[in-house]
């Protein structure tokens, strides 16, 4: 478990002003994340790369010449927000554009290509590269799908090797696309991690045994085996790697980096065991190995586990891959030193200005207030429960990541209210605060859920059942055609449809929107219930589908609490108006 912490929701930072101020050599603090402290040359690619905390040396520890230019730091095992990898960005860019990096999770695909979408907006040259070297995630017709663990270092090394080397960005791409082509990984786990201020591991392991095929955020493996012997384990995750070699490789003679990376628990000397007979099924298999790396690269907390990372080379990738390097976790031959970037990176808030509103929408907005107070009491209530749902065939993260958006959403939403705001605005900074302190999947799609209502409502006028419904509509909109989930796929899409549909058709019945608001509550209810017989097709649960079956989804569920708890909200002020109208 994890013992040193002082309180669990600030534990990111706190890890991070700690990592700057040992590591000011090569890193220094920026809004988001770190960022390269030496200058870079002008006109280069800048490889901004990312995910949550909690992996360490991944993601900070590989920021520095020859490597990555910044680093965006997401919350405990969720992605950055799309504010943090902008900010890390603009923070890193050369003038070259730049290229982000990060593992195939659907939170970092969400909040990265937000980032991406702003910073092309504004000129800058944005392309991404999402890491999916984990064969264990989804089968080889659908790589894809496949989630990046340790074979992020292999595909970052080269990309920022190329950048450094004056490549082009389309040559930057090509080289990125081309490692992650050649990058395979497999993992296995004997004890899942414990996150700072956890009672219990995000999942177990029957004494005796090991899961097989687990990911780096805490999810569970794909299946269960006795533990092996040090050979028997290398012996499974060579045959395992070897048995689907990347196209265009021959393999006989073929050059490839091997990578043994500890998860958390298993240590240095444990790995060299495991590693000696790694060295000798790649020989007996015809192949030359290449600058071989045996330690913690990629962690998991207190996770035991680890995994095998096999890099297929080319006369190019290997080239690149031996370039020199010097960050705070990877080091290799003499980089040339550069001088001490200005520090610029803008950690200082800014207060943002507040639009004119009416009387009607400024009234409108301490509702909303109330409301999102409602949704952070039954999210603070549940967070645990959501958590145990969530790591049945998730890395249980759900409730905390609720409960840190949401909590954050309040305190933006009162200081907008106090600043004399109407309701879409304080509905927007809300919003905004909870997908930039919640991360993840569930950050980016409450985030958007909350401005989309927000645009509904506006400024102007006391919002009405038609306003409030539109807004509703159009946020399951944004979430469906940014999300791509759909009804059926075991997510909050679940929930949110039928509680659309049920509060527009009580809305258009000429209910008000208290008692069609507690008619689509009951649909949404029903409908977060009946989760638990899908099967989930999106997300970090999907390759974990037949474990989830009878538990209902993480995200319907808290959905269904919050709009439930919203729906008292609105009884409770219906209840103090009426008793004013009396007194009056």
């Amino acid at each position: 478990m994890t013992r040193l912490f002082n309180e669990p929701a600030a534990f990111a930072d706190e890890m991070i002003e700690g990592f700057v101020a040992s590591h000011g050599r090569w890193v220094r603090r920026v809004s988001g994340g770190v960022a390269r402290s030496t200058r870079s040359t002008p006109g280069t690619v800048a490889l901004v790369i990312g995910g949550g905390s909690g992996h360490y040396p991944a993601f900070g520890g590989l920021v520095g010449q020859g490597l990555a230019h910044g680093a965006a730091m997401g919350n405990l095992f969720a992605s950055p927000s799309a504010q943090q990898v902008y900010n890390v960005a603009k923070a890193s860019d050369n003038g070259g554009g730049v290229l982000l990096g990060y593992g195939n999770y659907a939170g970092d695909v969400l909040h990265f290509t937000q980032a991406q979408e702003k910073l092309r907006k504004e000129g800058i040259d944005c392309r991404s590269i999402a890491v999916t070297d984990d064969i264990s995630s989804a089968p080889a017709r659908e790589m894809h799908k496949r989630r990046g663990i340790a074979g992020d270092l292999t595909v970052f090394k080269v990309a920022a090797a190329a950048s450094e080397a004056g490549y082009t960005m389309d040559d930057v791409v090509q080289i990125a696309e081309r490692a992650n082509h050649r990058t395979r990984s497999f993992g296995v786990a004997f004890t899942g991690c414990t996150l700072p201020g956890g009672e219990r591991p995000l999942f177990t392991v029957p004494e005796g045994r090991m899961a097989v095929g687990m990911g780096i955020h805490g999810e569970p493996g794909i299946g269960e085996t006795d533990i092996p012997t040090a050979d028997e384990l290398a012996e499974l995750m060579v045959a395992k790697l070897l048995a689907e070699i990347p196209e265009g490789v021959q393999i006989s003679g073929a050059r490839v980096v091997p990578i043994l990376n500890g998860l958390g628990s298993v240590k240095y000397e444990e790995l060299f065991v495991v590693y000696r007979r790694v060295a000798q099924l790649l020989a007996e298999a015809g192949l030359d190995v290449v600058d071989p790396q045996v330690g913690e690269l990629v962690t998991s907390f207190d996770m035991a586990g680890t995994s095998l990372t096999l890099f297929w080379l080319d006369e190019e990738l290997e080239q690149l891959w031996l370039a020199p390097a010097d960050a705070p976790a990877f080091r290799r031959g003499a980089v040339t030193a550069q001088a001490l970037a200005s520090d610029d990176g803008g950690l200082a808030d800014v207060e943002l200005s507040i639009p004119a509103a009416s009387a009607e929408s400024r009234a409108a907005a301490v509702r909303v207030l109330a409301a999102l107070g409602a949704a952070k009491d039954v999210v603070d209530a549940n967070a645990e429960e959501l958590g145990r749902i969530d790591a049945i065939a998730g890395d249980g993260d759900h409730g905390i990541g609720m409960e840190r958006g949401v909590r954050a959403a309040v305190e933006a939403a009162a200081d907008a209210v106090v600043r004399g705001a109407g309701a879409a605005t304080t509905l927007h900074f809300a919003g905004d605060a909870w997908a930039d302190k919640a991360g993840g999947t569930s950050g980016a799609l409450w985030g958007m859920a909350l401005r989309a209502v927000g645009d509904a409502l506006g400024n102007a006028n006391a919002p009405d059942g038609g306003a409030v419904a539109t807004g509703v509509a159009d946020a399951a909109a944004a979430i469906m055609n940014f999300g791509k989930a759909k009804v059926g796929d075991k997510t909050l899409v679940d929930v949110l449809v039928p509680f659309r549909d049920a509060l527009e058709a009580g809305v258009q019945d000429g209910r008000s929107l208290t008692d069609a608001w507690g008619t689509a509550v009951v649909a949404a209810q029903q409908a977060a219930e009946a989760t638990a017989n899908l099967l989930p097709l999106m997300g970090r649960a999907r390759p974990h589908a037949e474990k989830s079956l009878g538990t209902p989804d993480a995200g319907a569920v808290s959905m269904a609490l919050i709009v439930k708890a919203i729906h008292e909200s609105l009884l409770q002020e219906n209840t103090i108006e009426n008793s004013m109208k009396e007194t009056a």
